[in-house]
Parts: structure tokens; sequence; C-alpha cells
């Protein structure tokens, strides 16, 4: 029987999708962004095991919430895709027992035709690109945003849902050149119902400090409200660039 290795869950997230949803954070990830909140979530051999009836017995006290709301489940991370096969297994039986609405919470660091049993029984995919500059990308998670980009450009060929969200640190995503590049790559896409700017925070800096892991962000503010504006902005010029095109 396929387990899944699980970080933590949440019964009520109201910020991973429509509606009220059951959020299941999953274990592992092969990016090592900066401003990480959750670094304890990397180790691919960490987290708890869990079965997928154990999951589901945890979900269902809660159905009724999730469906009154337009709600369901998220699954999220780590990165989610990493455990490809199980979280398949999962969204094809909440749909089948409840009809549940399905998220996936992504950095999209995989390919589409690799898990596209998954892609298949998931309604919304929220697809996390940290950075439209691949040099930045690297400097920012490790890795290059090549992978983040083609499953961007796969979901889109496929006529699928999706939602892109973009963590927004000060000194790292404030060029104007970058902003207007990542709405005019948005504004190529199909399929993108919204758009979101996710300020950054540090309210993970104490997870680094108990992994003994050095902050590289250390002192670096949150965005103000003026320079996510700004932001916004500019990614909606990019895009409305490529519209005209």
């Amino acid at each position: 029987m396929i387990k899944g290795r699980i970080h933590s869950l949440e019964t009520f997230g109201t910020v991973d999708g429509p509606g009220i949803r059951f959020v299941l954070f999953m274990q592992g990830c092969l990016l090592k962004c900066q401003y990480c909140h959750n670094p304890d979530t990397w180790a691919l051999d960490e987290g708890k095991e869990m079965t997928l009836e154990e999951v589901l017995s945890e979900i269902e006290p809660y159905i009724n919430y999730y469906r009154s709301s337009g709600g369901g489940l998220t699954v999220s991370g780590g990165e989610p895709t990493l455990q490809a096969q199980f979280v398949k297994q999962l969204f094809t039986e909440v749909k089948k027992r409840w009809n549940l609405h399905t998220t996936l919470d992504s950095n999209g660091y995989n390919e589409g035709d690799k898990i596209n049993d998954l892609l298949d029984v998931t309604d919304l995919v929220m697809l996390d690109l940290k950075h439209i500059d691949e040099e930045a990308h690297i400097k920012l998670t490790g890795k290059s945003n090549d992978r983040t980009l083609k499953l961007a450009r796969w979901l889109s060929d496929h006529n699928r849902k999706m939602w892109i969200r973009h963590v927004y640190v000060p000194g790292i995503h404030d060029r104007e050149e970058d902003l207007i590049n990542l709405g005019r790559y948005i504004g190529t896409l199909n399929g993108v119902e919204k758009f979101e700017i996710l300020p950054y925070h540090q309210m993970g800096i104490y997870k680094w400090e108990m992994l003994g892991k050095a902050y590289e962000l250390d002192g670096v503010p949150s965005p103000t409200e003026e320079e996510v504006q700004r932001a916004y902005r500019l990614v909606e010029e990019g895009r409305k660039q490529t519209a005209l095109v």
C-alpha cells in the first residue's frame, strides 16, 4: 500500500484556493528558496508516513464545511508533485467519495507529461512562479526556472485552470524590467484565473535557526503596500502588452 510522507495538515485553510479547504502539506522539496518559511519540509526522508485512509479520515469530519463554502482539498508542501502517485490517489478518492474540488499548490518543478495522471484529477493548479529571470531564480532557489515555465506552458496548452502566485521580496523582485517580463509571460498563458502577489514575511526565521541554517534574508523588511501595488501595476502593464500583440 502506497503511503505519503506528510509534514502537517490544516483543517480550515482560507488562502489556499477557493472556499474553506483542508490543506495537506507534503514533505520534501528540491527548491531551497531563501525566503522559505517551512525549511523543515525540504528533507525528502522526514515527515510522518500516512496511508490514504488515514488522510481521508482526517478530512471526513469537515466535509460539510468544505462543500457549503465551495471549498475542497488543497495539497501543498514542500512540493506535492514529488509524491505525485499518492496525491493522485488521494484526489481520485475525494472526488469519488465526496465530489470535492481539488487544488495542487506547486512550484512547478516537474514535467506535465510525467504527472499527467495527477493533473487529470486536479481542478486547479496554484503555481508559484518564484522569479521570471533565470539567474535571479537560481540565486533565490538553487534551481533554474526552466521546469516551472515549461509546466505553466503545459497547463496552458492543455486548458488547465491555474492561479499564479509570486512572493515579492524587496531587493529581489523590484526590478521594473522583471515585473513587466513576468506580466508579458503570464499574458501568453491560457487558463490563468488569478494572479496574486504574496508579500514576503519573516515568520519562518525561527525555523531556520532551529535547523542551524543561515538565513540569508536576515534584515530584509516586508514590502510596503506601495511596493506591492507598484508590482501589480507593472505586471498588468506587461500583460496588456502581450494582449496587444
